[in-house]
């Protein structure tokens, strides 16, 4: 059964505009880019692309695929074969994830201006790429920067922190072989950066980016930094927000399960008045805070940073402390636990 344009979840003045031009099906508008659905329907590249969007999330063409399931043995086999993670160089933060960022999930990491969400992000773009003789998984990233925070120099000195620490490591001659390869040079070579400077461009990297990667089957983390950044021209079409981030979400859960990628997103903080008081919480809704699979807060007590797990099916709720060294992310002397729990009740909040 074909599902109609009329019902998908667009504005009535698009479905007029795509019902008008002869759209009548999904599967009418499967073969289409977005510059021609702009074009032949006489909609702007923004809506274009919404339709699009709201279309691949639909499945669209007839709905008649084959049915696809598996046994909750196999699921376990496949995960025990695939379960691998991506080193932060923290030993603190690996150990409360189980090993570290997760590859076939996807991660939040939240946290005010100049905590280290980027930094963060810049470690994992070098560690993915730590040979599989060293425990890592030997991949490539693809890094989005959506607000100009990729620095180049910052990134070769992770680089060259994380080949000393290998090199210091090595025993045997896999990992002397491995050891010729991993480079300052083939760890640049290796970060694939895209930059964005709104929500419409972000929107339709993301649209091209499955075929990207079946094309590069060696990536293994994509990074966006930051999520929120785009869309704060939307903050008063909360509506308009909303579809356009729930169109997001699912281009990241086809592209996490289908490649067996990590999804790592930063996301800003925004205060919302409760109870009189104002807190801080992390921004994009409600909505929003269903998507990641991990949230990890990034905060700040005192001089200290603290990284927090405040969500997680896996993982018990921690907080670990860190700093950012010239070397990169790393731990530092742990003292007396922060008194934190409010900011943890605050993190399971999302305000926009």
């Amino acid at each position: 059964m074909q599902r109609p344009v009329s019902s998908l979840r667009l504005s009535p003045g698009v479905k007029v505009k795509l019902v008008g031009a002869g759209f009548q099906f999904t599967a009418d508008l499967q073969h289409l880019d977005q510059s021609q659905l702009s074009r032949d329907a006489s909609l702007s590249q923004p809506e274009a692309l919404e339709v699009l969007q709201v279309v691949r999330g639909t499945g669209g063409g007839d709905g008649g695929g084959a049915w696809s399931s598996l046994t909750a043995l196999e699921l376990f086999q496949r995960e025990e074969e695939e379960l691998r993670s991506i080193v932060t160089f923290s030993s603190r933060l690996d150990a409360a994830l189980d090993g570290g960022v997760p590859i076939g999930k996807t991660t939040e990491i939240c946290g005010v201006p100049g905590v280290g969400k980027t930094q963060l992000c810049l470690q994992l773009a070098v560690d993915v790429q730590v040979p599989p003789c060293f425990g890592g998984v030997g991949g490539q990233v693809v890094f989005v920067d959506t607000e100009g925070s990729f620095l180049l120099q910052r990134v070769i000195d992770i680089a060259a922190a994380a080949v000393r620490h290998c090199s210091l490591l090595v025993e045997d001659d896999e990992q002397r072989v491995a050891m010729e390869t991993f480079t300052v040079e083939t760890i640049l070579s290796n970060i694939l950066l895209v930059r964005c400077y709104d929500y419409v461009e972000l929107l339709a990297e993301l649209y091209l980016l499955p075929d990207f990667l079946r094309a590069r089957p060696r990536v293994r983390l994509l990074v966006i930094d930051s999520v929120a950044s785009p869309f704060r021209l939307l903050f008063d079409e909360l509506s308009r927000r909303t579809r356009l981030l729930n169109g997001l979400a699912q281009q990241l859960v086809t592209m996490v399960t289908k490649n067996n990628i990590s999804v790592v997103v930063t996301n800003q903080m925004t205060t919302r008045l409760r109870g009189g008081q104002s807190q801080l919480v992390p921004a994009l809704g409600e909505n929003w805070g269903h998507v990641p699979t991990i949230r990890l807060l990034l905060h700040w007590a005192g001089s200290r940073r603290w990284a927090a797990i405040v969500k997680s099916p896996g993982h018990m709720d921690s907080t670990v402390q860190y700093q950012i060294t010239s070397d990169g992310f790393r731990d530092a002397d742990q003292p007396e636990q922060p008194q934190n729990k409010r900011t943890r009740t605050q993190s399971n909040q999302s305000d926009g």
